[in-house]
């Protein structure tokens, strides 16, 4: 029995439709922001185990470069998995990219 055109162009789509279900669709975020709070920080620290990361994000009020000592205030110390560092490193280094590209390149 032959088939029709229509039948064989139906029947050539069906892979990739298959395809395109099988893929894993991202969940919608819906962000709670009613205890949000936002800080200012102009200095961060980072150190690691092997189970965790550690951030420490303070503020240095000290605008003497010649002075002996630096005192930084802590405000904050955020905790992460491995695994949440690596994405949050990529995420800046993707995040850097793009404010470069708009703003030009910052030294450091």
């Amino acid at each position: 029995m032959m088939s029709t055109t229509k039948e064989r162009k139906k029947m050539a789509k069906a892979p990739e439709e298959g395809a395109k279900a099988a893929e894993p669709q991202m969940p919608k975020v819906k962000w709670d922001t009613t205890g949000l709070k936002s800080t200012y920080c102009n200095f961060v620290n980072a150190t690691s185990t092997r189970e965790e990361v550690v951030l420490n994000f303070g503020v240095n009020q000290n605008w003497d470069r010649m002075s002996g000592e630096v005192e930084i205030e802590l405000g904050h110390r955020i905790i992460l998995s491995p695994f949440a560092a690596k994405r949050l490193t990529d995420l800046l280094q993707k995040l850097m990219a793009e404010y470069e590209n708009r703003y030009g390149e910052l030294k450091s």
